[in-house]
């Protein structure tokens, strides 16, 4: 059985009358006349189904059922009380939930700072962080199980469909086994690179860097050999400590010290490293919790280009 629905006016008149245990001063209090309180008292335990007061000529109680009663329409009215500020402030983005995708190598750089200075912001923003590459960050935006990402791809090359946001460039560096012969020198010749094993990430998850390593080598009359593939860079760094290749990385990896890897850049007259960019994505709809977020990552891109 549905139970009936009561006005909130009824459980301030409720409470009125429970915390002033005077039917005269909750009248007052409410600024209107006793009958009509008296009236909506009595209407209200016909409601209910039981008495929440006991009343005399001389004292008003609450019973057992009343006073079990009044804790939780205190509570009730204050959270109907702080509504309007809420709602509020759920428009103007200062709270909500952001559910951010982002992948591996944004971890290594601005990502831990702009969460910390972002939920010291703005700590109502419930921010909910969820590793994954750029072809699954692709497939929860069109499904709406994310409402942004942070992603790689070449220069120029993010997903025509989605609005974006440029937040970083970088050239991809070398990682090399610690004791392979083009460790020994600072930097190395792309050259010497030309029938070294390469571990690399599918093309799938990240196809305008796939291609563009790709088209280095065919720009030089060779196929790469791919002796393994991997999705994570952690996972690839790992691999390459293994000594089954060399890899190429985004810059900001070699803050990934792992041991028995080294990363080289490179040098004399070498063709330029291909450069990957990392870009928020989003789509059409976006909740005031997101605007948050993009206008935030707007201005530490701006404060970061700045200070050079």
């Amino acid at each position: 059985m549905k139970e009936p629905f009561i006005d909130m006016r009824l459980w301030r008149q409720f409470a009125a009358v429970a915390e002033e245990l005077h039917f005269g001063r909750a009248a007052q209090r409410l600024h209107m006349t006793q009958p009509p309180l008296t009236q909506a008292i009595a209407g209200l335990e016909r409601t209910l189904g039981l008495q929440l007061f006991d009343r005399t000529k001389r004292s008003v109680q609450l019973t057992p059922a009343g006073a079990a009663l009044l804790p939780q329409v205190l509570d009730l009215l204050d959270r109907a009380q702080a509504l309007p500020a809420q709602a509020r402030a759920a428009a103007a983005g200062e709270v909500g939930r952001l559910r951010l995708a982002f992948v591996s190598t944004v971890g290594f750089g601005m990502l831990p700072q702009w969460v910390r200075a972002f939920r010291a912001q703005w700590p109502g923003v419930r921010l909910e962080l969820i590793e994954a590459t750029g072809d699954v960050q692709l497939q929860a935006l069109e499904r709406g199980e994310i409402d942004a990402g942070l992603l790689l791809h070449t220069p120029g090359q993010a997903p025509p469909a989605l609005r974006s946001l440029c937040v970083a460039q970088e050239p991809l560096v070398l990682a090399l086994p610690e004791h392979h012969p083009l460790a020994r020198t600072p930097t190395v010749r792309f050259s010497d690179l030309l029938r070294e094993p390469l571990v690399i990430f599918p093309r799938p998850i990240l196809p305008s860097l796939y291609d563009a390593i790709v088209a280095l080598y065919h720009a030089a009359g060779q196929v790469p050999q791919v002796a393994q593939e991997a999705i994570q860079m952690q996972t690839i760094v790992n691999l390459v400590s293994a000594d089954l290749g060399l890899a190429w990385v985004p810059a900001s990896v070699q803050q990934f010290q792992r041991p028995g890897v080294v990363y080289r850049q490179f040098g004399g007259k070498s063709p330029l490293a291909p450069v990957c960019e990392t870009s928020l994505v989003w789509g059409a709809t976006v909740p005031p919790a997101l605007a948050r977020w993009i206008d935030f990552v707007a201005h530490e891109v701006r404060a970061s280009a700045l200070k050079g």
